[in-house]
C-alpha cells in the first residue's frame, strides 16, 4: 500500500466514519466497518483510531470545523448583529440542515452515545460547549464591528440560539417538510433579533 501521510490518513478516515455512520448509525457502526468503507486495513485504521470514542470525538471535531466554516464563509458579520442573525441562521439551514437529514441524525446519535457512555460525557458537553461558543463568538464579531450592544450576554444569546435551533432541527428530521420548516425557522429568527434588542453602543 503507498505511503499516505497522517494527516491525509486521518481525513480520509473521518470522512469514511461520516459516511458509515450517517448509513448504519453509531451503534452499528464498528472500526472494521469504517475501515472497510476506507479501503484500508483493520491494522493501519487502529493505528490512527485505537478504539470507537476516540474515532467519534474526531467526527465531532469535524462537524463542528465544518460549522465553523460555513459560518466564516457565508456569514456576513460586517453589517451589524441583527444583519447577521438574519442572514447566518438561513446560511447554516441552507448548507447543514436541508436535504442532510442524515448529518443531522448522525449528530443527535453521536451526542447521545456519548452521554450514555461511561466515561465519554464529556464529549458530549464539550460538542455544545463548541456549539455555542461558536455562534456566540460569530454574533460578538458582528456586533463589535458595526458598534453596537446586546441586551443579552452574548454566551448566553449563543446558548439559546442552538437550543431554538436543535428543537427545529429535531421537528425537521422527524418530519422534513422543508416549507413548513422554513416559516418556523423565521420565527425562530425573529425571537431571537428580540431577545438581542440591538442597539448603538453608548
Amino acid at each position: 500500500m503507498a505511503y499516505v501521510e497522517a494527516s491525509v490518513r486521518r481525513r480520509q478516515l473521518v470522512a469514511a466514519a461520516r459516511s458509515a455512520l450517517a448509513q448504519e448509525g453509531v451503534a452499528r457502526t464498528s472500526l472494521r466497518a469504517v475501515a472497510a468503507e476506507a479501503g484500508v486495513p483493520l491494522g493501519t485504521m487502529q493505528y490512527v483510531f485505537p478504539s470507537k470514542e476516540a474515532l467519534l470525538r474526531a467526527v465531532i471535531e469535524d462537524v463542528v470545523d465544518e460549522i465553523v466554516e460555513v459560518l466564516r464563509g457565508t456569514a456576513e458579520v460586517d453589517r451589524g448583529l441583527e444583519h447577521a442573525i438574519r442572514q447566518g441562521l438561513a446560511a447554516f439551514w441552507d448548507q447543514l440542515v436541508s436535504g442532510h437529514v442524515s448529518l443531522q441524525m448522525m449528530q443527535y446519535e453521536l451526542t447521545m452515545y456519548a452521554l450514555r457512555t461511561a466515561g465519554q460525557e464529556e464529549l458530549a458537553r464539550w460538542q455544545y460547549e463548541r456549539y455555542t461558543a461558536i455562534v456566540a463568538e460569530w454574533f460578538e464579531r458582528a456586533a463589535h464591528h458595526a458598534g453596537e450592544t446586546c441586551a443579552v450576554p452574548f454566551d448566553r444569546l449563543g446558548r439559546i440560539t442552538v437550543a431554538a435551533l436543535d428543537g427545529l432541527i429535531l421537528q425537521h428530521v422527524c418530519d422534513p417538510d422543508r416549507a413548513r420548516s422554513r416559516t418556523d425557522l423565521a420565527d425562530v429568527v425573529e425571537m431571537i433579533v428580540r431577545l438581542a434588542d440591538v442597539r448603538p453602543a453608548g
